[in-house]
Parts: structure tokens; C-alpha cells; sequence
């Protein structure tokens, strides 16, 4: 049995399509949902936490459907992206409060809300109004309280919102920590490189929909019938270009500031073939890179949109 299993689940806002017919599933570890702001995430999250009623198809976490179900709801955790805080308790207060409501009791509910205050290093605020806190200290006490449980499954939309790159760090360390643990993790964002910091096991989401899953290379391998770019810094870009412009794996060639852009639907023929031409034409290779082989990249080929009647 998955961890996570939707059967196409739909869900929308007056006109507006959040979730379309969104079948997956979600094995144990820590899974990147990507997409740009408006791609459905927040509410596919609400879903499955039980925030939201799909309005048609089946939900499942833990084998069991979240909506309307507190003692499944017991065994998952929490962030949302929007901030509901209560600004008159202090960070400690509020976690204690929220340990409380999972049942435990209150000296349990308090060394557990210590533990995590300590762990995501704002012990030294945990007893400062939430009111008085910057945005990413309310965002890290909100990940305190959907972590303090030990949840067997938790939810992070948007985590990393507003924390300063020192937090950023330490966070993705817990979360790293409760995955090697046994939980199962699903992290949204619209910031590819904070997912590639934790896992390469990525779902992307458009307009409702999960349009790629896998690691990032399988995922990349979807669009590889769009060219390749291969950037070669050189001493002489333009007798590179040359040496190579003829090759049948070479769609295009152009140039940058000591540097040439090399296209090609070939990328596994092109690689070998660039250093093989830059000796013969006695060009000195300084770097080569490929500003495709990124997620950001995975991304654009697969949600930009074409022109009716152009080949895909």
C-alpha cells in the first residue's frame, strides 16, 4: 500500500479548476511537489490533510480518506504556506497548545515543544509573543508544531518562506532527520533549488495536474527531443563553432562573451564530440556546462506553451 494515493481527484472554485483529475502515488521518503504559484499545489495539500473535500475522486493517506477523520489526521503533520498564529500566545504557548490537541499530555506537550524549539534554533524567542516575531521565525514556530508529534507523514507548503539562509540550512537538516526516521515527507514550492536540496524524487504540478514524476535525470529525459544546450568556454568560440557547425547532432551554434552555445537533439553523441573538435581545431576548452540539465529547465520545456499547430 502506497503512503499516498489519489484516484482522480478533482477539486474547484466556481469556474476556477484547482485539482483535475489528479491520480498518484506516494511511496515513503521525501517527495518535491514543484510548480509555478496557481499550479494546484496548496489545494492538493489541503486534500490530503483533510482541510479540503475533493469534489469528486478517491483520497487515501495511511490507507485511510482524511476528511472528517481526527485519529488519522493524529498521525500527520501540518505546515500551511498562509500564517494562522494566534499573536497574543508566545511560541512556546502555541506549540504546547497544538501538542495538547494531538492528545498528549501536558509535561509531554511541553518537552516535546522545548525539543523542537531547539532543534530549529529559536529556543531563545520560544518565549516571545508570536506577534513580536519576523516572518521567518513565525514561519520556523509553525514548522515546530507540525513536527513536535512525530508525525508518520507531514506536509510542507512552502517552508522555507521568509527564513534567512542560516534557518534555511537548519530546517532542511530536521526535515532530513524525520525522513531517515520513517517519515514520509511532501514539500511544496515554486523554488526549484530549495526541493533539489533535499530530494531529486519530484512531482510537477500545472494547471491542476501532475505532468512529470520521477527522479530529476528520468524527468529530463521526457523533454530531451527538445534541443540540448551545451555552453563551451573557449579561447576561440568561433573556430569551435566551425569544427562542429557540420556535425548532423548539431542543430544550431551561437555565440556568448568567449563562449559557445551548442544545440543538439543528441546530447550522448554531442558531449563526446565537442572535446574530439576542439582538438583538432586546436581550441583550448576553459568549461562546459548545460544550463538544461536543471530543473528549472525540466520545467519551462514541460509547461511552456506552444503555438497551435507547432511540433512538439
Amino acid at each position: 500500500m502506497s503512503v499516498i494515493e489519489t484516484s482522480h481527484v478533482a477539486r474547484w472554485y466556481g469556474q476556477v479548476i484547482a485539482v483535475n483529475d489528479l491520480s498518484l502515488k506516494i511511496e515513503k521518503g521525501i517527495v518535491g511537489l514543484l510548480g509555478p504559484n496557481g499550479a494546484g499545489k496548496s489545494s492538493l495539500m489541503k486534500i490530503l490533510v483533510g482541510q479540503l473535500r475533493p469534489h469528486k475522486g478517491d483520497v487515501r493517506v495511511l490507507g485511510e480518506k482524511p476528511w472528517g477523520n481526527p485519529p488519522l489526521l493524529r498521525r500527520i503533520g501540518w505546515c500551511p504556506e498562509h500564517e494562522g498564529n494566534y499573536e497574543e500566545l508566545t511560541g512556546l504557548e502555541f506549540v504546547i497548545a497544538m501538542n495538547r490537541l494531538h492528545g498528549f499530555s501536558d509535561a509531554e506537550s511541553v518537552k516535546r515543544a522545548r525539543d523542537m524549539f531547539e532543534r530549529l534554533d529559536l529556543a531563545g524567542a520560544m518565549n516571545r509573543r508570536i506577534g513580536e516575531y519576523s516572518k521567518g521565525m513565525r514561519q520556523r514556530a509553525k514548522l515546530a508544531q507540525s513536527m513536535a508529534h512525530d508525525p508518520e507523514v507531514l506536509f510542507l507548503d512552502e517552508p522555507l518562506t521568509g527564513c534567512d539562509p542560516l534557518a534555511r540550512v537548519r530546517v532542511l537538516d530536521v526535515v532530513r532527520d524525520l525522513a531517515k526516521r520513517g517519515t514520509t515527507v511532501v514539500v511544496s514550492s515554486h523554488v526549484l533549488h530549495e526541493i533539489e536540496a533535499l530530494t531529486s524524487q519530484i512531482l510537477l504540478m500545472h494547471k491542476g495536474r501532475v505532468i512529470a514524476e520521477g527522479d530529476v535525470y528520468a524527468v529530463r529525459a521526457l523533454i530531451d527531443k527538445h534541443p540540448h544546450q551545451v555552453r563551451v568556454e573557449c579561447d576561440r568560440p568561433r573556430e569551435l563553432a566551425r569544427a562542429l557547425v557540420g556535425a548532423d547532432h548539431v542543430a544550431r551554434v551561437s555565440f556568448e562573451a568567449g563562449a559557445v552555445i551548442v544545440e543538439t537533439r543528441d546530447p550522448d553523441r554531442c558531449y563526446p564530440a565537442i572535446p574530439e573538435a576542439a582538438r583538432e581545431a586546436k581550441v583550448s576548452i576553459t568549461a562546459l556546462t548545460s544550463p538544461d540539465n536543471n530543473l528549472a529547465s525540466v520545467f519551462k520545456y514541460l509547461t511552456e506553451e506552444k503555438p497551435t499547430g507547432a511540433a512538439a
